[in-house]
């Protein structure tokens, strides 16, 4: 890797746009898993939800993006995507505000936190679809990677100490005061995102008779039609087939079939979280050795293991805590790990191969796509748990995740990499 490349990579945080768009995202991410452990909370302990409630308010966190997603992405082709981070930070913590002030007078119920969780899904889709292509106007090309990474680490460690630091301050402060406190972080959010200097031209005016439709149709076009994003976008939503199965799948049978108490769960989720962070620190430096093609077939080969060690390893209730938490805890690790390696490659390629005219449109839809897949997934992981059982479930997800791993070995995406001239013919 050149000189200039490995300079630019390293001081990726001294790159002041970059540090206050990582700053803001750190700051948010930790909030939000602050205040995850709230809403846990409230829908259980004080609206006393019914299961079909709790289905429905999980539901309305995907909602937007299968009804909006593809809108808001062509339109972030069009508009102001600092603009757009600033305005939906204030959003959120307008909106969080309000959390307090209704559980102070009593008058927080199922409908009320329900429409809470739809204006804070709709936030979070303008959010993650303006951020994502914003990025590649703020950090150099060939530092794509490395600020991925940063963005995965600090987002893996907000998952880990968030719920446990949440669950402190919920037992010190109470819940009105802790959600409070997310809405603050949320306006300083939107205060350093403000500050950001990047430079957004003015997109021109639509050819007579086109319309936002015709967008999105050139963005499917685009990201479908893409001789190295084609096979990218097929091999992740085959991925996300398999990790709505395993995600739905796993917890009910570590838990339930395997009798793994709470405490030892959740160190084995940590050990997934110190994976994820492990695989985000190493990723930068597998792509520039491996290229982006390999590292991302490495990460979706890699995945493939602690799905295979489950669905195969002779595991009961009966085999004690500690080999069950070894075993566990050693798939969990390996499955963040390759998450960690495969994400920051696989976004960073696509935000430096696309044009800045088309980054929008293409990683909305890859991300509408994914959770549609997500979603039918998670209802045939209840089929396959019902009719075959846990052990053969994780096996057909981990056949799944090698087939993500297949459509990559065997396209040109294999041998693409971060420095490959950029496509410009959007």
């Amino acid at each position: 890797m050149p000189d200039e490349e490995v300079r630019i990579t390293r001081e990726v945080l001294r790159l002041p746009a970059f540090a206050l768009f990582w700053s803001a995202a750190t700051l948010r991410a930790f909030g939000g898993s602050v205040a995850g452990v709230a809403f846990q909370v409230l829908i259980v302990s004080v609206i006393d939800a019914t299961p079909v409630q709790i289905s429905v308010l999980s539901a309305l966190g995907v909602v937007p993006y299968l009804f909006f997603g593809l809108v808001i992405g062509a339109l972030m082709d069009r508009w102001r995507r600092q603009r757009t981070l600033v305005l939906t930070s204030v959003g959120r913590a307008a909106v969080l505000a309000v959390i307090p002030v209704l559980l102070l007078t009593g008058t927080l119920g199922f409908w009320s936190l329900a429409a809470v969780v739809l204006a804070l899904g709709v936030l979070t889709l303008f959010a993650d679809s303006a951020a994502q292509p914003l990025l590649p106007r703020i950090v150099p090309r060939d530092a794509l990677v490395m600020a991925n990474a940063r963005l995965g680490q600090s987002q893996t460690v907000a998952e880990t100490a968030g719920p446990a630091l949440g669950g402190a301050l919920l037992n010190l402060v109470g819940a009105p005061l802790l959600f409070a406190f997310d809405a603050v972080i949320n306006a300083i959010a939107a205060l350093l995102q403000w500050r950001i200097a990047v430079a957004e031209p003015r997109p021109g005016p639509r050819a007579p008779g086109r319309h936002v439709g015709h967008e999105i149709a050139d963005g499917m076009r685009y990201t479908y039609g893409h001789r190295t994003l084609r096979p990218l976008a097929l091999s992740v939503h085959t991925w996300f087939l398999g990790n709505s199965i395993v995600a739905t799948v796993f917890a009910v049978f570590v838990l339930r079939e395997l009798d793994l108490p709470p405490w030892a769960f959740g160190i084995a989720l940590a050990c997934g979280a110190l994976g994820g962070f492990s695989g985000a620190v190493i990723a930068p430096a597998v792509g520039a050795r491996l290229g982006a093609g390999r590292a991302i077939l490495l990460g979706r080969a890699l995945v493939v293991v602690p799905w295979v060690g489950l669905a195969v390893a002779p595991l009961t209730a009966g085999s004690g805590v500690g080999v069950v938490l070894t075993v566990v805890a050693a798939a969990q690790f390996v499955y963040g790990l390759s998450m960690g390696i495969e994400d920051a490659n696989d976004i960073a390629y696509r935000q430096s191969v696309a044009p800045d005219g088309i980054q929008g449109r293409m990683n909305s839809t890859i991300r509408t796509v994914n959770r549609v897949v997500f979603f039918f997934g998670a209802l045939l992981a209840g089929v396959l748990m019902t009719f075959l059982g846990f052990q053969p479930a994780l096996a057909i997800a981990a056949a799944i995740f090698a087939v993500a791993a297949v459509i990559v070995l065997v396209s040109p995406l294999r041998r693409a990499r971060h420095d490959d001239p950029p496509d410009t013919s959007d």
